[in-house]
């Protein structure tokens, strides 16, 4: 028997997403999947894919860019397997808090892949993109890292247990 192959395709501007998608990535491979982690402008086919995991940061209530447009470009093929979205971008704690519905650009693709569901993740506004960091500080007193590993990790390890990990 084969490892199901898990594509996790991501949208980041500054890296916080990718991060996340990474560990969706790590986890899904622990519990014995072939993932694959790509940026999403990089996917043509998901075809090679029993399952996919499409996330991107929201800036200014929309998705990013590149994951609406991974989403438009594969949407055939991703309406005949298991999708799951992902958001990230809240800088501060309320991710952690309470659920946070999708934007309505996320819900709309949602329902457009017949996705399985969304969950949206802290984001982060670290030193690594110290102008950036310093223009949030100042507009909204919000900065640092607000991805919750473990978290990012359970709902992974879900997404594992509805695919199952072998044909």
């Amino acid at each position: 028997m084969r490892a199901k192959r898990v594509l996790v395709a991501y949208g980041s501007k500054h890296g916080a997403t990718a991060g996340i998608a990474d560990e969706i990535g790590r986890t899904l491979r622990d519990d014995g999947f072939d993932a694959d982690v790509l940026p999403a402008d990089t996917v043509t086919d998901v075809s090679g894919y029993e399952g996919v995991v499409l996330g991107g940061a929201l800036y200014g209530g929309r998705w990013n860019g590149k994951a609406r447009k991974c989403a438009r470009r594969n949407a055939e093929q991703l309406r005949g397997r298991p999708v799951w979205l992902f958001s990230s971008g809240p800088v501060d704690s309320s991710a952690e808090q309470h659920e946070i519905p999708p934007v309505r650009g996320v819900a709309r693709r949602m329902r457009q892949l017949d996705a399985r569901e969304h969950v949206t993740f802290g984001g982060a506004l670290t030193a690594g993109n110290p102008d950036l960091v310093a223009r949030a500080m100042v507009r909204h007193g919000k900065g640092g890292d607000f991805r919750d590993p473990a978290r990012i990790r359970e709902w992974a390890h879900r997404i594992g247990a509805e695919l199952g990990t072998t044909d």
